[in-house]
């Protein structure tokens, strides 16, 4: 074995131990909050409204300024074999996100459209978003994109069941993290309650309209998701390339068999840019 293969292999073992710890902590959450979680339709309503779906995001807004750790490229992972088309992650989440004193102000959206590009371990993802009908959330997402905030995090969550997405934007991977910031109130909400595929779309708190972070959510199948108190969801665009991506994630099913939890072709985000346009 190469010294890079030790340390691939190095790599590899320190990432899956950290799973595991994860899905141990995540099982936890879930047990505390196993009334807010769905198993039908009739409680779906409160399980996305109340559940954990980033939706039950414990946003932390301490103003702590730590940079994250360095994470590698799209390249610096290990090959896919035939049952899971997505490399093992090998970027590695900060020690300690990155912390903002404060929300950008909507104006930096400059009311136009943005391409948003995630680079997932798995693949690229292209977003456009609207600057113009949620200026808030996007110039949110400006900021946190530019920053590099987002560099190694994992996509923490999958749901296959009632509603259809992958919920990413946590560096901490609990679904509980966030930029030390929170904003509302909801901004381009579908007034069906459709979510379509391929819609992004900012996860918040139960009831709460000012607890959108840093988590977002991307629809891999039209997903109706019933508005509470405070509305629905806010829009913050489109996928323009790379659906296939995220239902090649969502393919995988969840870790353990559940339908809600750690998504089994883990999938980690290795870098992010934004442009005009």
């Amino acid at each position: 074995m190469t010294p890079k293969d030790r340390e691939r292999a190095y790599e590899k073992r320190r990432y899956e131990e950290w799973q595991a710890r994860l899905a141990v902590k995540r099982a936890r959450a879930q047990r505390a909050r196993r009334t807010a979680i769905i198993v039908g339709s009739a409680l779906l309503t409160v399980f996305v409204i109340g559940g954990g779906f980033l939706l039950l995001q414990d946003d932390d807004t301490s103003s702590d300024t730590a940079t994250p750790a360095a994470s590698a490229t799209p390249s610096a992972t290990a090959s896919a074999d035939a049952t899971n088309p997505c490399p093992v992650p090998t970027v590695k989440p900060p020690a300690k996100p990155k912390q903002f004193s404060s929300v950008p102000p909507a104006s930096d959206a400059g009311g136009k459209n943005w391409t948003f590009t995630i680079n997932t371990t798995c693949g690229k993802v292209t977003v456009e978003l609207d600057g113009k009908k949620a200026p808030q959330a996007v110039s949110a997402m400006l900021l946190l994109a530019k920053s590099g905030y987002f560099d190694g995090s994992p996509c923490h969550r999958l749901v296959t069941s009632g509603i259809f997405v992958l919920q990413c934007g946590d560096p901490t991977g609990t679904g509980s993290g966030g930029p030390g910031f929170s904003y509302g109130p909801v901004e381009n909400a579908p007034k069906d309650d459709l979510y379509k595929a391929g819609t992004v779309a900012m996860a918040r708190q139960g009831g709460n309209a000012k607890s959108m972070g840093s988590q977002f959510f991307l629809v891999y199948k039209d997903s109706t998701i019933p508005s509470d108190a405070a509305g629905g969801y806010t829009v913050l665009g489109d996928i323009t390339k790379g659906l296939d991506v995220v239902k090649k994630v969502a393919d995988g099913g969840v870790s353990g068999g559940a339908s809600d939890g750690a998504p089994t072709r883990a999938v980690s985000i290795a870098s992010t840019s934004v442009a005009a346009g």
